[in-house]
């Protein structure tokens, strides 16, 4: 499916959409091309946790209709928010999403992930309006036992870590949900349409999270030091962060469409061809931005990571005819000029400029 700018406005103009962790590295990039796009947009996140964040180096008042601070653990607070916003779209990204804290604060990444879907998904079905239901997940949502084949939707969900197993269990309250409250059978009586979407690992100008390999590569070149990687040889799916947001909304076109076929879960993944390994992200990178050097660092007791970790995107491209548009090479060299401008651009711009050079169209 073609990303066409004049066939998104058209479907987005207007609507109103709820999007939860738009302060994220994620729903920052999304909340800009839906504001772009004409979408009337509720945001609602916690604070960024530095004014590093993307979101704090942008006018969110601008691109929002409104912006709350709120915890998806608090249900009244999202029951309320959706509930008075009335929405036709909800996009549900709040999450705690990295793997290393997940060891360190178990309790709050099972509430946050579990639970806090639950408050978002509860709020939906009660919504006395038809609504588009799109749920982020993540590719580490399968039992791994390192097979060597690239997960398909109908493999086994698990997890070892925390974070794997709270996104598990997470797909599984949004199919009771699904099957239980908004079964495609019965669209008819309730109008709504819950799709989750599995994603794999995700580059791009603005990401300044802890434990992930584009910032501790950004933040070792500021301080003149190597990056230190943990686990070199991991392997994973990469792909710009417009691969998934512009996947995420032409599924929602379609799902608007085609509700009942479209109500379930889909992958969303780069070819094979950019399934990498963690050191040859890091070269590639160092290599577009044009400084940098990197360490190996192997300590026993480290927390475990999956080793080998790729998905199958091919139900997605027969669903919608949808095929990424950047390979890793081209994502990377995004990512690295992003970094390198950001001090001589508003970051605004900056943005807009790459996905208007993904589209290949202006906005």
């Amino acid at each position: 499916m073609e990303h066409s700018v004049q066939r998104l406005k058209s479907f987005f103009e207007n609507k109103r959409v709820v999007l939860t962790g738009h302060t994220g590295f994620k729903g920052a990039w999304m909340l800009q091309v839906l504001s772009c796009l004409g979408a009337e947009v509720k945001g609602i996140a916690l604070e960024p946790e530095s004014g590093a964040d993307l979101i704090s180096r942008l006018n969110v008042e601008a691109l929002c209709y409104s912006s709350v601070t709120g915890d998806i653990r608090d249900a009244n607070l999202v029951n309320g928010e959706i509930s008075r916003f009335q929405p036709d779209i909800v996009i549900h990204f709040a999450a705690q999403s990295l793997v290393r804290r997940s060891y360190a604060a178990p309790v709050e990444t099972f509430a946050t992930n579990v639970m806090g879907t639950v408050h978002v998904l509860e709020a939906i079905r009660h919504l006395k309006k038809d609504c588009l239901g799109l749920m982020i997940t993540t590719d580490k949502v399968y039992e791994n036992n390192e097979a060597g084949r690239a997960f398909t939707e109908t493999d086994k969900l698990g997890g070892y870590d925390p974070y794997s197993a709270s996104k598990a269990a997470c797909e599984i309250a949004i199919g009771s949900y699904r099957n239980s409250f908004m079964n495609p059978e019965a669209y008819e009586q309730h109008g709504k349409v819950i799709t989750s979407v599995r994603a794999g690992n995700v580059i791009g100008g603005g990401d300044f999270s802890a434990d992930r390999i584009i910032p501790d590569i950004v933040r070792a070149i500021q301080k003149n030091e190597p990056v230190v990687l943990r686990n070199p040889g991991a392997v994973r799916p990469w792909q710009h962060v417009l691969e998934p947001v512009f996947a995420y909304l032409c599924l929602l076109m379609e799902m608007s469409a085609r509700p009942r076929e479209l109500a379930t879960a889909f992958n969303i993944g780069p070819e094979p061809a950019d399934t990498l390994t963690v050191e040859a992200v890091t070269q590639m990178f160092i290599r577009a931005f044009g400084k940098g050097s990197y360490t190996i660092l192997r300590q026993a007791g480290q927390p475990h990571e999956a080793g080998l970790l790729t998905l199958d995107n091919s139900k997605l491209k027969k669903a919608i005819s949808w095929q990424p548009k950047w390979n890793a090479g081209q994502a990377i060299s995004y990512t690295a000029e992003w970094y390198a401008r950001a001090g001589e651009l508003p970051v605004g711009d900056l943005c807009k400029s790459q996905i208007e050079a993904y589209l290949g169209e202006s906005l």
